[in-house]
């Protein structure tokens, strides 16, 4: 192996051990909060070493959001599409969001649900991204409906409607157990989202 390439490959490597303690640090202090003084303390490297990586601030926090995206991708999504199409996928992708919060995977909860309150109110790229994630899942739960109606698993009810509905369902048992540390919510959360999900099976 050339030396370039091992340089590279060290290179990448660090650079996702700072965006994986970044994006869990986001969930903590803030997306906004993220510093490379804060990130080469948790991550155990130096400034210029952590600021390498980085042009700017802003980088770093698309890149975290980034990072994110695919620990999301990895601990929800993957797991919930590992299911039988219909509702049984629809309350898997429920049970893999809810499991991601209930084990930690971010230690201030969903990354998404907390990145969207610290930049609701400044608008640019990071807000856009942040903004297009949530998008993005909010339609994979109404494709979900979809799929269960053409299984003939729910009535014709508005796939969107009731997608957001289920979506609320989960950040508000995210915001409780963020709040209060309290993990029988997640039965709470369980019980209800069965509850919805029923109300429209024929």
């Amino acid at each position: 192996m050339a030396m370039d390439e091992v340089v590279v490959g060290k290179g990448a490597r660090t650079r996702a051990l700072v965006l994986d303690e970044a994006a869990r640090l986001a969930t903590v202090v803030g997306i906004d909060g993220l510093s490379v003084g804060g990130l080469a303390k948790a991550t155990g490297l130096s400034k210029s070493g952590v600021f390498a990586h980085f042009g700017s601030k802003q980088e770093l926090q698309l890149a975290t959001v980034e990072r994110a995206r695919a620990t999301f991708a990895e601990e929800v999504l993957r797991p919930a599409l590992r299911a039988p199409r219909g509702i049984e996928r629809l309350l898997a992708a429920c049970e893999a969001f809810l499991s991601h919060v209930e084990r930690r995977v971010f230690p201030g909860g969903c990354f998404f649900s907390a990145a969207a309150v610290d930049v609701a109110s400044w608008p640019g790229p990071v807000r856009d991204a942040i903004a297009a994630q949530r998008r993005e899942w909010l339609g994979v739960l109404e494709r979900l409906v979809r799929e269960a109606q053409e299984l003939h698993e729910l009535d014709d009810a508005d796939p969107a409607q009731l997608a957001f509905e289920l979506q609320a369902l989960l950040a508000a048992a995210n915001t409780t157990f963020v709040l209060e540390g309290d993990p029988a919510v997640f039965d709470r959360a369980r019980r209800a989202v069965d509850r919805r999900v029923s109300r429209d099976a024929p």
